[in-house]
């Protein structure tokens, strides 16, 4: 049942989230919403039975107390923890810090779509998302496949964009198809991976 897991979970609503900034590598911490998100993630993947074995997450504090309100909800407080900022958000470069809607007055509304939405046109001084997987997915593939391979059960919490390019991987997305997938905050997504490290089933608690 276990054997080959890996879960994971972006991050809770970010105070930046709810003031509809650009955040990338800026650090700003949950909202009360976001703490209520990390916590019911953490009670979801409790209820699925769901116990695991090592957890990786960003550099970022949103992301690290995502996972610190997930793993008291699963009583697994002292769960070994790698942080590493190969998992961070794509970094937003210039417009990090920026209101969308300023962005756009700034930019116009086409440049800014660009920008978020192209799978490698970065914004000035930024990263893609096609930037944002050649420096996620050796990371993964190094670090993280390996011992999910071997049995490790394995939590990730991170963002939206560096676990975009997981799933990519994991699904064999499209640029296109990948661009369209949206991840909810604090929703777990479930995969149980065969031994050629495809997915073998996959569960969305999104909801």
């Amino acid at each position: 049942m276990s054997d080959r897991l890996l879960v994971l979970v972006r991050h809770g609503q970010s105070d930046w989230n709810l003031k509809n900034l650009f955040t990338g590598w800026k650090d700003p911490d949950l909202t009360e919403q976001g703490v209520n998100e990390a916590n019911e993630a953490g009670r979801k993947l409790k209820a699925q039975g769901l116990s695991f074995d090592v957890a990786f997450t960003s550099d970022l504090t949103r992301a690290q107390h995502t996972l610190k309100l997930m793993l008291e909800q699963i009583g697994q407080t002292g769960l070994p923890t790698t942080k590493n900022l190969a998992l961070n958000e794509r970094d937003y470069g210039d417009l990090s810090g920026l209101n969308k809607d300023d962005a756009r007055k700034k930019w116009g509304e086409d440049q800014v779509l660009i920008w978020r939405r192209s799978y490698d046109v970065p914004p000035p001084g930024g990263e893609s998302l096609k930037d944002t997987l050649a420096r996620t997915l050796p990371y993964y593939v190094q670090e993280i496949l390996p011992g999910v391979l071997r049995g490790q059960r394995t939590l990730i919490a991170a963002h939206g964009n560096s676990l975009r390019a997981l799933i990519m991987v994991l699904e064999k997305l499209t640029p296109e198809q990948i661009l369209k997938r949206e991840l909810a905050t604090g929703a777990p997504v479930i995969y149980r991976l065969n031994a050629d490290s495809t997915v073998a089933s996959k569960v969305d608690l999104a909801g």
